[in-house]
């Protein structure tokens, strides 16, 4: 049973998806930050989650298998966060093959969209490279757009040149994502609850009413301790939990040189263990 003074990580991603460090590498840095809890939750994609159980050892961080999928319905997006599943399950490939898909889709419509639009030009082989990434997204045009000094950052990259094209296409809805999960033997969590797209902020009924439909569909739980919250959201979202009755996680959203966050960054005071975070890790340790 878990119960020790560990640092606690739950949200990070790795060059599965949109990190920079590899799974061995993530594994690596993941030790020298004393982080003793951890799960890498790749978008749309579990194949760290393999690599990483074959290197753990006697003395290792705990790791929890995750998974963080991209989700859409008539009320907005949603990121849900999977965790303990079973990597090989086919509810789990299920959810993964159909986000693969959708994420392939996209990133060759945006290649089209800014090389058409913009008159961007980029060789043959760099975009050989860039599809035959594990998962290929919005960071990965970026970084290519900056290297050649199309774009200043991969923020700007996005959010004046990417960002312009509107796609409409099949998308995964947030139940479905949480019956996967579940059908996986895994536990559902919405990340960073109060952020929808873009610069979107949902508080109060709105935000409300999502977690009710979604505590109906399955979820079991809130990320309430994130990098990205102030002290007052950070509030909100354990209130809720408390509301809902609902676990509790804590996670940075490491993406490693993509982003500034740093890993073990989640918010939650050094030292502290709530009840419904503690209660949620021993669900799995």
């Amino acid at each position: 049973m878990y119960g020790g003074p560990c640092r606690i990580d739950l949200h990070m991603h790795s060059s599965v998806s949109d990190g920079t460090d590899t799974p061995e590498q993530l594994l690596h840095n993941v030790t020298i930050a004393g982080i003793g809890v951890f799960s890498v939750t790749d978008h749309d994609a579990v194949k760290a989650a393999s690599v990483i159980r074959g290197l753990l050892g006697k003395n290792s961080p705990v790791f929890i298998p995750g998974a963080e999928f991209s989700c859409r319905d008539g009320y907005g997006r949603y990121h849900i966060l999977g965790y303990g599943f079973d990597p090989e399950s086919g509810p789990i490939l299920e959810l993964v093959g159909f986000g693969h898909a959708l994420r392939m889709r996209k990133v060759k419509a945006r290649l089209d969209f800014v090389v058409r639009e913009f008159g961007f030009e980029f060789s043959d082989d760099e975009i050989e490279r860039l599809l035959s990434l594990d998962n290929p997204g919005k960071p990965h045009i970026g970084n290519l757009m900056v290297s050649h000094g199309y774009a200043e950052s991969i923020k700007d990259a996005i959010d004046n040149y990417i960002d312009k094209l509107e796609i409409s296409d099949d998308y995964l809805t947030p139940e479905d994502a949480i019956s996967g999960i579940i059908g996986g033997g895994g536990a559902a969590v919405i990340a960073h609850p109060f952020y929808g797209s873009g610069d979107e902020l949902i508080l109060g009924d709105e935000m409300e009413k999502r977690i009710r439909r979604l505590k109906r569909a399955g979820l079991c739980g809130i990320e309430a301790y994130y990098s990205g919250f102030s002290p007052k959201l950070q509030k909100q979202a354990v209130a809720l939990a408390d509301k809902y009755d609902l676990y509790v996680t804590a996670g940075s959203d490491y993406h490693g040189k993509n982003k500034l966050v740093k890993l073990g960054d989640t918010g939650l005071p050094e030292g502290e263990r709530p009840e419904r975070l503690r209660r949620f890790i021993e669900l799995f340790v």
